[in-house]
């Protein structure tokens, strides 16, 4: 596969479009995800017994029946140096394999399934350094010990608070527990681990400084964020989510968010019910709505484009306040009030995904 060279030379949101005379009718049709609908019960079994691993199992064998070659086309991302492939991965999920191509050393980002991984491993001819972990959740850690055991000097980064595996129970030459801020080096690669709890207790995301390689920095998000969209705030309130989102915005407008599911297409169409003269939007779900009917991947947008979209980054925004019928009420604190746009705006996200 041939790689693009940077984000300014993919297909602008709107490019290519519908076939002309042919009418987009958003439907709620989308991929199955495991966590939903959840309860307090069910998530408590996913998240900490033995039977969530069994789930998870289940989720691969029929992933590799339904989707042999991946649930969506990926493209491959190539700057000066450095090499992004995403691979997807169950029936929605994205693990990213980063290539410092200089050393041929790489790390990977959510190993889900092993086999797929290993598989863009031998493909590239690298060496797999480090996994990176984003959190606790099968679907983005079921195959560290495989690939730990395949790999000897491979070492596995997360956050202490989740019960990662491989961080917390394999050999303690794989433990590489990360505080927040810490910087990892694989190669010339420079990974920043940043807490984002809200998901889980010990979320983390990382980002790869794209400096040295003339990018802009990479995001890689987990279930913190997605396109048009955020993760369910399982572990957290709203107002741990809302600081959490709000560190990752204050990367920059030109970082490229690479998430860890493929969820474009129903957020961006829970968002359009919310935001009806949003133009930005409509042009992005055009784009979106073409790429999934050729089974593309819609990564990697960025983070100045999900400000135009995101309903969840948009908590400020007084249109979006005003679609909710929401207003800050007298003396209320403008972060209080935010979190309160935010709970409102999950609430009829859950609402629309029970539907």
């Amino acid at each position: 596969q041939s790689c693009l060279r940077s984000a300014g030379q993919r297909a602008s949101p709107g490019s290519g479009g519908l076939p002309e005379g042919v009418e987009y009718i958003p439907t709620r049709k989308k991929g199955k995800n495991p966590m939903k609908p959840v309860g307090v019960a069910w998530y408590s079994l996913y998240a900490r017994t033995r039977l969530g691993y069994l789930f998870y199992q289940r989720q691969v064998k029929k992933a590799r029946e339904r989707y042999p070659h991946g649930h969506s086309v990926p493209q491959p991302y190539c700057f000066p140096g450095v090499k992004i492939l995403p691979i997807p991965v169950l029936s929605n999920n994205y693990s990213y394999l980063v290539i410092d191509t200089g050393s041929s050393q790489a790390a990977v980002i959510d190993p889900s399934d092993p086999l797929a991984v290993q598989a863009a491993i031998e493909e590239e001819g690298v060496m797999l350094e480090a996994i990176f972990c984003t959190h606790k959740h099968w679907d983005h850690s079921g195959g560290n010990e495989a690939l730990c055991r395949k790999h000897n000097s491979c070492r596995v980064y997360g956050s202490a608070l989740d019960a990662i595996p491989q961080l917390t129970n394999g050999p303690c030459s794989w433990h590489s527990p990360l505080a927040d801020r810490e910087r990892v080096s694989v190669g010339c690669l420079t990974f920043e681990a940043l807490a984002t709890p809200g998901h889980t207790v010990g979320h983390m995301v990382y980002v790869l400084d794209g400096g040295p390689f003339g990018s802009p920095p990479c995001l890689f998000s987990g279930d913190l964020l997605f396109l048009a969209g955020c993760g369910e705030p399982f572990e957290g309130s709203p107002e741990t989510m809302l600081a959490s989102l709000d560190v990752a915005m204050g990367l920059g407008e030109d970082t490229l968010l690479w998430p860890g599911h493929e969820y474009a297409l129903e957020c961006l169409t829970f968002a359009s019910l919310l935001e009806l003269d949003n133009s930005a939007l409509e042009q992005k779900l055009q784009w979106a709505v073409q790429q999934r009917q050729e089974k593309r991947s819609t990564c990697p947008s960025t983070l100045g484009e999900e400000q135009t979209y995101n309903p969840f980054l948009r908590t400020h925004r007084p249109e979006l306040q005003e679609a909710l019928g929401l207003w800050q009420g007298g003396g209320e604190d403008p972060d209080a009030f935010r979190a309160r746009v935010l709970k409102e705006v999950r609430r009829r996200k859950d609402l629309y995904q029970a539907t």
